[in-house]
């Protein structure tokens, strides 16, 4: 009887040095995965803000859903300006610009070049793939859409639009974002919970987002 207490009492023991050393690592344990499934979402929420300001520059919009933003990284094409020579404090004075410059050369007027003395000078656009440039040729853009270790090919939540400011300006903006309980599903519940309940109580978004519909914020993001 007496042995049998002993081994009772050795599995209490044993038992509760597990929860005890359980309860103090459960918590790191916890932030050390938070922190790579938050990496995650973030560099792709920052890509997301890549691809669609280029798509802004090239249409003067933002786009508003993923169909459309995958479509004009993987298809579109991008301008870019080869410029040889500047011109000098003499040329801009004399009231000569970039772009009647650009013309005189395109145009081959040789009277004008020798004039302005524009022998060096050169400006040619050429254009480039968008997924090549911003992001490489092996960069999975089909993937864009999707949020990081969701269980179910959760994806991002993409709006766009524009409000006007107190100044009476139109600003472009949008919004793409997703909710901890997305990405942090398998997680310790309770913990994913107070997060959530900690982000309302200040009135900030309950997950991780870049830009906003509702206010112009230079696409910052809500880690930044």
């Amino acid at each position: 009887m007496r042995t049998f207490f002993r081994i009772l009492l050795i599995v209490a023991i044993g038992l509760s040095v597990y929860l005890c050393v359980d309860s103090i690592l459960r918590p790191i344990r916890f932030e050390r995965e938070k922190d790579i499934r938050f990496d995650a979402v973030i560099d792709r929420l920052v890509d997301i803000r890549t691809a669609q300001v280029e798509f802004k520059n090239a249409h003067g919009l933002y786009a508003n859903n993923f169909d459309t933003l995958i479509g004009f990284v993987k298809y579109g094409r991008i301008p870019f300006v080869l410029k040889e020579g500047v011109l000098s404090d003499k040329q801009l004075e004399d009231g000569l610009t970039e772009d009647k410059a650009a013309e005189i050369v395109y145009k081959n007027r040789i009277r004008d070049i020798k004039k302005w003395g524009l022998e060096g000078f050169r400006r040619d656009t050429f254009y480039a793939n968008v997924l090549d440039t911003i992001f490489g040729k092996n960069y999975p853009i089909d993937s864009l859409r999707y949020v990081p270790f969701s269980r179910n090919n959760d994806q991002f939540q993409l709006r766009a639009g524009d409000i006007n400011t107190s100044s009476g300006l139109i600003v472009r903006v949008f919004e793409a974002r997703t909710p901890y309980e997305t990405f942090m599903e398998g997680l310790d519940k309770q913990e994913v919970i107070n997060m959530r309940l900690k982000a309302e109580k200040y009135g900030k978004y309950p997950g991780l987002m870049v830009g906003n519909i509702f206010e112009a914020n230079n696409n910052a993001g809500n880690w930044e």
